[in-house]
């Protein structure tokens, strides 16, 4: 019989399995289950932090537009959990075709979410995604592979 961290972990898995699938849909009330509402996001894009449900939704529509099809794959997810709060990484890709009919790769960023069990259910309370720089040029490195 599973403990209950393995029965968390695995309902993590499931939600970040869940992301997957609603980026490759353009699912934007699908992803917005997987969220708290105030979650807390760093991402790639400015500002700084996009704080709260709809500015994180704001921040995936606005990738949508680029793309006429798009994929997000997940690799090397580490988990650890705990009673209430959990946390892991990743390496993340969203690649696919743009609206221009040009096929892209994406490129590889680092990936961090921090969830939370709010009424049963785990969310994510803050994620975070980076790209290494180049101190010398201050330019982020986007060419690298896991």
């Amino acid at each position: 019989m599973p403990t209950q961290r393995e029965v968390d972990e695995a309902r993590i898995r499931q939600q970040v399995g869940l992301i997957v699938e609603g980026l490759r849909a353009k699912d934007l009330e699908g992803l917005k289950q997987l969220y708290a509402t105030d979650v807390v996001s760093f991402d790639v894009e400015p500002p700084l932090q996009h704080v709260g449900i709809e500015a994180k939704l704001k921040n995936w529509a606005k990738a949508f537009t680029f793309f006429q099809e798009m994929s997000y794959e997940v690799r090397d997810l580490t988990l650890t959990v705990g009673d209430e709060v959990a946390f892991g990484h990743c390496f993340g890709r969203l690649s696919g075709t743009l609206k221009n009919g040009t096929a892209t790769s994406g490129m590889w960023v680092r990936v961090t979410f921090c969830f939370q069990k709010i009424d049963g259910s785990w969310l994510i309370a803050h994620d975070q995604v980076s790209v290494p720089f180049d101190m010398p040029s201050g330019k982020g490195v986007t060419d690298l592979e896991p």
